[in-house]
């Protein structure tokens, strides 16, 4: 399976996601690639979109590769084999958590503004991501929207590795997949479009979402 864009792949996920349609439901998106793909789930379920702030902590040699991740709430998962394996040392991950809860401030003035983050008691949260690749930011995800009261976690994401399942049982009460492919190499490789997102695409689907009429029905 291959995905125009974000927006694409997120009406995909959404119409898998029609059994949450009676429950309170919050839709978390990973900013920035997560947003749009949330946007267009939130939109169909006429659920409420907020961002929840995750970033990935790179290997210093090769950022794309993850040791771990960090969130709100002072939430840390590391992987500590990966980080053993390549001799990282701890002050080496120290400087790259630093620069990383940096930008996590940053979003968090940039896309929120001075509310806090979503209220989520009792209700199902559901986080979406472009992709899962290591598993490190969304497990991380998942973790964050537990300490904030979340009765119920959903983890969705248009693309994942066929373990995802396993990696995500303990975290997740449910994992909403729309292709698991044999050989996986990069999350791109499943999109025709996969640009970054902007800060500003971020900033303008959250406000979209706030200012859609209460009571819209699915799909509209």
């Amino acid at each position: 399976m291959r995905f125009t864009d974000r927006s694409h792949a997120g009406r995909v996920l959404a119409g898998m996601l029609d059994h949450l349609g009676d429950e309170p439901t919050v839709i978390l998106g990973l900013p920035r690639g997560g947003v749009p793909v949330g946007y267009e789930i939130a939109r169909h379920l006429a659920a409420p979109l907020e961002v929840l702030l995750v970033r990935k902590l790179g290997v210093p040699t090769q950022p794309e590769l993850a040791m771990g991740a960090i969130g709100e709430g002072g939430v840390r998962v590391l992987d500590v084999q990966r980080i053993e394996r390549l001799g990282i040392r701890p002050a080496a991950v120290e400087r790259v958590e630093r620069r990383e809860r940096r930008e996590l401030a940053r979003q968090a003035g940039r896309f929120r503004g001075e509310a806090p983050p979503a209220g989520l008691g009792g209700k199902t949260a559901v986080i979406v991501d472009d992709g899962i690749a290591t598993g490190a930011t969304a497990r991380a995800a998942c973790l964050i929207t537990r300490r904030l009261g979340a009765g119920r976690v959903v983890l969705t994401a248009p693309v994942a590795p066929r373990e995802a399942s396993a990696i995500f049982a303990e975290v997740a009460d449910e994992l909403v997949v729309a292709h698991t492919p044999r050989r996986f190499a990069a999350i791109g490789m499943f999109y025709g479009d996969f640009r970054p997102t902007p800060d500003a695409t971020v900033v303008e689907m959250l406000e979209r979402s706030r200012e859609r009429a209460p009571g819209q029905g699915p799909g509209g």
